[in-house]
């Protein structure tokens, strides 16, 4: 009996033995159906993450950046990086830059103030008229006090911090200041983040006088790799992956002024006398805070007013 269940077994495991076998060689000679519309996808043709390379004349206003220190090095790249794989904020900021850079540009250059600071302002607010949780204010987030040592007018019926050519006029002059009291563009770029007053302090009780030397927290300490960062990916979108086209890009509308040297009762009313509405003024004029001017000193206002036929108004 024993020896016939061992028959039986050999035979069984042969048997199975042979069936895989078979199916083995089976699926190795059957051809494989193809889809003829399927498109072949190259690696070269999928999308990749890869390292920022770091321009070797890297500057800040004509200021060299001291790659060879490690730990500026990955400062530098943590900001490549961080803003060259935020694509969406980076295209807004490049669609933004087209609409504003010509009204700061000029500015900058009449005060003899290096371009690169249009970056410390995109740096600041994004080119926004925002307000941080401090209070600074539009988009050289300026500082209620600081507005009014510089002559702004600030209050809640008119705040001259909205004004973008006003303001860049007071970015330009505190800029210039504390370029000369600390000797460099980049000490002055550091000190409108953190203020004067600290950075001249955290020079003193470290006991250096560059900006890439001292220890700084999280915010200025980055602050000016940020704007570096943000001054070579919007000069050259092309080498850092952005496909961007000249109608893709925000345009100031064309416009002219009204000069005002009395009260307004009602903007919504001075605005239909010019075909617009209320919200379309204001788009213009945000330093108009309130939807009256008091003007009871007679001062002298000029209001922007755009050309008819840019903005369907009902």
């Amino acid at each position: 009996m024993k020896v016939v269940k061992s028959i039986l077994m050999f035979f069984g495991v042969v048997f199975v033995a042979g069936a895989l076998m078979f199916a083995v060689q089976s699926s190795a000679v059957i051809p494989q159906e193809t889809d003829e519309n399927t498109e072949e996808v190259s690696p070269e043709n999928t999308y990749k993450i890869t390292s920022i390379e770091i321009p070797e004349d890297l500057n800040f206003a004509g200021e060299p950046v001291p790659l060879t220190d490690p730990e500026v090095m990955e400062r530098i790249d943590r900001e490549f990086l961080v803003n060259t794989y935020w694509q969406s904020n980076a295209l807004l900021l490049m669609k933004r830059a087209n609409k504003y850079f010509p009204i700061i540009e000029p500015i900058l250059a009449k005060n003899g103030v290096p371009d690169d600071f249009k970056y410390l302002a995109v740096a600041e607010s994004g080119l926004q008229n925002v307000v941080s949780p401090a209070g600074a204010t539009g988009f050289w987030q300026i500082m209620r006090a600081t507005g009014k040592e510089y002559g702004l007018e600030v209050n809640s019926n008119v705040d001259e911090r909205y004004h973008i050519q006003k303001s860049t006029e007071v970015a330009c002059r505190y800029l210039k200041k504390y370029k000369e009291k600390f000797g460099n563009w980049t000490l002055a770029a550091a000190s409108y983040n953190a203020g004067a007053g600290a950075i001249n302090k955290y020079l003193t009780q470290q006991k250096v006088d560059s900006y890439y030397d001292l220890l700084l927290g999280q915010e200025t300490g980055r602050y000016l790799f940020r704007i570096m960062a943000i001054k070579e990916i919007l000069s050259a979108p092309e080498k850092y992956g952005f496909e961007i086209s000249e109608e893709d890009m925000y345009k100031a509308v064309p416009s002219f002024t009204v000069d005002l040297d009395v009260p307004v009762a009602n903007f919504a009313d001075f605005a239909n006398e010019y075909e617009i509405n209320y919200k379309i003024l204001k788009r213009h004029n945000p330093w108009l805070r309130e939807p009256h001017l008091n003007n009871n000193s007679r001062k002298k206002y000029t209001i922007e007013i755009p050309n008819k036929g840019y903005y369907k108004v009902d």
